[in-house]
């Protein structure tokens, strides 16, 4: 039996940057070890599986090695392809059940906002493991529920890091998100993100590790909106506002690939 599976490059409006995620919606439950297999098969930062359960998808991502408990750009993705395709109506809600609790995204133009909870820094850590790892001098660096953030001292310094992925693999947290003060027109900060812990080893752009840069530059700044750029090869652009214990991330999305999975899997 087949299955459609689509692409979709988040956090951007043209193919080919942002962030790429593959996109399954499924009729029923699956085997896990047959999501992994597929993730592992598409070799994409994320590959997400959604199950329509009525009034919410169950929604799960997967790296090419492990499930993980929060995904932005991929959820930025499913969204997309529930609209795009047709499971759900042009103007509604997408919400998702998920490790992380019930996300939702809404559309408005070509922008799709997330609701995600704040991950924000819960404790220092020594900022020299993480220095040695990525070869610069950190300012700050602290842990969040899922990883360790990094501030360094300006744009130019991130843009320009070559990190050690064995060193940044030694260090106990799903990724290393490192940070600065933008110094490009037109954002507010920017960011990179390392994940060799989880199969990969610079993700394009990270919609969850927003869910702490948000809070984080928002008392750095005192301001609540904010534009965000995730600087690395591929690059994308993040809207960030924070709500509390919410932040809301936003992105933009296009399709580049659809195609058939000709193994189906096997039913849970």
């Amino acid at each position: 039996m087949s299955r459609r599976i689509v692409q979709v490059d988040a956090f951007t409006d043209r193919p080919f940057a942002g962030n790429p995620a593959a996109v399954c919606v499924l009729p029923e439950p699956v085997d896990p070890s047959w999501m992994q297999e597929v993730a592992a098969e598409m070799n994409l930062a994320e590959t997400a599986f959604l199950v329509d359960e009525g009034d919410v998808f169950h929604l799960r991502w997967f790296t090419p090695t492990v499930e993980v408990d929060l995904c932005g750009h991929a959820t930025i993705a499913s969204a997309h392809v529930l609209w795009e395709d047709g499971h759900l109506s042009p103007g509604s809600i997408a919400r998702f059940r998920t490790r992380s609790g019930l996300l939702t995204a809404t559309r408005e133009g070509s922008w799709i906002t997330l609701d995600f909870p704040a991950t924000p820094v819960e404790r220092p850590v020594d900022p020299g493991p993480v220095a040695r790892a990525l070869g610069v001098p950190v300012e700050f660096a602290g842990a969040t529920r899922f990883d360790v953030l990094a501030e360094v001292d300006s744009e130019a310094v991130l843009r320009s890091m070559a990190p050690d992925m064995t060193l940044l693999e030694a260090i106990p947290s799903r990724g290393v998100i490192v940070t600065a003060r933008a110094g490009t027109e037109g954002f507010d900060f920017v960011s990179r993100f390392f994940g060799p812990r989880v199969g990969i080893t610079e993700d394009p752009v990270t919609g969850s590790a927003h869910s702490a840069l948000g809070p984080y530059w928002a008392g750095k700044l005192g301001r609540l909106e904010m534009v965000a750029c995730q600087a690395s090869r591929r690059g994308g652009v993040v809207r960030v506002r924070v709500e509390g214990d919410r932040v809301k991330i936003g992105g933009q999305a296009v399709t580049v690939l659809r195609g058939e999975l000709l193994d189906g899997g096997v039913s849970a």
